[in-house]
């Protein structure tokens, strides 16, 4: 059955903030910037060719170019639905099904927050990837299955991203969907978003461990971004059909009629361990325990927060 049309009480998404189309001269000038490299110089023809294209797709937002149809299980089987959410969306359904059987072993999160690796530009391992393969060596004495995730990747692979949370929970939650489905944008070249591979190893997992250092009072951006699009596993739509996709008067016509608010991650256990060489450890320990609670992730039995100020130095008197 299709989606009815919202009610004409409805609100009006509000406009006028974003300055788009931009120049075309401008999208060229980037465009052709990831082929500065002298290399790339002999297919000069060849890449005026992609830009050409790519420009279409820009300006026609061809977000997502390869759709089919939802089909059972969704509000509206018939809607079309991007392909590269449809994957994500039966990734995490899989998942979920591991999570769930009785059978399987204990499966931990391990996440390293650090952005610092021998690959990057310091060119040495970081404390808390240290600090990671102790907690999964110890997690596999004890007979749990850990998932190391190293977000310090993110600075190191080739085009590996994760991309900033667009917040379409602040329109209308339904609007948000679960798991999201912001990115891919081909469109805008908005791609390689790390994030379809994480949800299933967040819904997969029975615990979450977060071993993050302290940069300027806070947590560090890959683990601020991973945890700003995990927004969608707290009250997150499974179902875009219900919204026709990314529409905004939809979703706040869904919203107002009223809405469940799923918890996706509900009952995982979770901890904290922070460390830093200076101030701001025991905030940035807070933080998870303040947060991960409200999306019903619950705290470990054996004191799940903890924190160490490792006082290599203090720039301060």
């Amino acid at each position: 059955m299709a989606s009815e049309p919202p009610p004409a009480d409805v609100p009006e998404p509000r406009r006028g903030q974003a300055q788009w189309p931009m120049p075309r001269a401008a999208f060229a000038a980037r465009f052709r910037h990831r082929f500065a490299d002298p290399a790339f110089a002999p297919q000069a023809a060849a890449i005026d060719d992609l830009l050409e294209i790519a420009w279409d797709a820009y300006c026609a937002s061809r977000k997502a170019p390869r759709t089919r149809a939802a089909g059972a299980g969704f509000a509206d089987p018939g809607f079309e639905l991007s392909e590269d959410w449809l994957q994500a969306h039966a990734a995490v359904e899989a998942a979920q099904a591991r999570h769930d059987d009785p059978a399987a072993p204990s499966r931990v999160l391990v996440v390293c927050a650090s952005p610092r690796n021998d690959a990057t530009c310091p060119g040495e391992a970081s404390k808390t990837w240290r600090l990671m393969q102790a907690a999964v060596a110890t997690l596999d004495t004890e007979g749990s299955e850990a998932d190391p995730l190293d977000l310090s990747v993110l600075a190191s692979d080739y085009q590996r991203v994760i991309h900033p949370c667009k917040a379409c929970v602040s329109t209308a939650m339904p609007l948000c969907h679960w798991p999201c489905s912001c990115y891919p944008n081909h469109a805008l070249g908005q791609v390689n978003d790390w994030m379809a591979e994480l949800y299933p190893r967040w819904v997969a997992a029975h615990g979450v461990l977060l071993l993050t250092p302290v940069h300027w009072f806070q947590v560090p951006s890959p683990l601020k971004l991973m945890m700003d699009r995990l927004v969608c596993a707290d009250g997150g739509n499974p179902d875009p059909t219900r919204t026709r996709g990314k529409d905004p008067r939809a979703a706040k016509a869904l919203e107002r009629a009223g809405w469940d608010y799923p918890r996706h991650l509900a009952g995982r256990s979770f901890g904290v361990v922070a460390h830093g060489d200076a101030e701001g450890v025991g905030q940035v320990a807070r933080a998870g325990p303040d947060s991960l609670p409200a999306r019903q992730l619950a705290r470990g039995r054996r004191g799940a927060v903890g924190w160490r100020s490792l006082l290599y130095y203090r720039r301060y008197p």
